[in-house]
């Protein structure tokens, strides 16, 4: 199952109970609103979908894993329900992520920053490589990661948030990410991160998916009133984005 259009593409596969989804946008795989909801909806399917055990995520190309959002739909951002909708984009995916029924594996094989680094946290195991990097750069533009912080502090703790939120233009590296939770292991090459993947998400995928699926809400428990939190920090997003600070860090920031 394949779809690629202007707002970027999505392509999923399924081989052997693992279903694979790679996402990607020309912008360093940054997500537009319509990417957002096309991979929410396939994470919805495939929960249902008794041909999976597990779900392998990752990203097209071999430069940044996700830069977050688009860029040019911030800019475009003009009222308090444009600015709700599209940040409710990220709250609907990592909802979906959370909420699934499989275990979803991450691959991060470069940098992530913003939307990018929620969505690894998001994931329940992830694999990276040593290009890996990552920031939380949104109080450079004049947000914050409200939506993606629950996420990111279930992963990290809020301590390690702390850290990364407030130092919103500095990198991180893979292994600091390692030491955090955010990853649970970090390769030198991409050739070897896929071939330990591969081991990894086949013999993950033979084991009772009964029990995947139980173990699963164990790892999210305390989570079931994201569904509300997400979506009502989507909305504070959605006015940070429109102040005049906002507005003159994003006009700066495309200069």
């Amino acid at each position: 199952m394949s779809t690629s259009r202007t707002g970027g593409s999505l392509y999923t596969s399924i081989n052997n109970r693992i279903a694979t989804i790679e996402f990607g946008h020309p912008a360093s795989n940054s997500f537009t609103a319509e990417l957002l909801e096309r991979l929410t909806k396939t994470l919805n399917e495939l929960s249902i979908n008794n041909a999976v055990s597990i779900i392998v995520l990752k990203s097209e190309g071999e430069k940044a894993f996700c830069a977050g959002a688009s860029f040019n739909e911030l800019m475009e951002v003009s009222n308090l329900s444009e600015g709700k909708i599209f940040f409710s984009g990220f709250a609907n995916v990592i909802n979906a992520m959370r909420n699934c029924s499989k275990v979803i594996v991450g691959r991060v094989h470069g940098k992530a920053v913003g939307g990018g680094v929620g969505i690894a946290a998001a994931c329940d195991y992830v694999f990276a490589s040593e290009k890996a990097s990552v920031k939380l750069s949104e109080l450079s533009i004049g947000i914050a990661p409200l939506v993606i912080a629950p996420a990111v502090a279930h992963r990290i703790g809020k301590a390690a948030l702390g850290e990364l939120s407030l130092a919103p233009t500095e990198w991180k590296n893979a292994y600091w990410a390692k030491e955090k939770g955010l990853f649970a292991k970090v390769f030198e090459n991409t050739t070897d991160l896929d071939k330990e993947l591969d081991f990894y998400t086949n013999q993950l995928a033979q084991y009772n998916p009964e029990a995947l699926e139980a173990w699963k809400k164990v790892l999210w428990e305390g989570t079931d009133h994201w569904d509300k939190l997400l979506t009502e920090r989507a909305a504070i997003t959605g006015e940070l984005v429109l102040s005049n600070a906002t507005k003159q860090a994003l006009r700066k920031f495309k200069k």
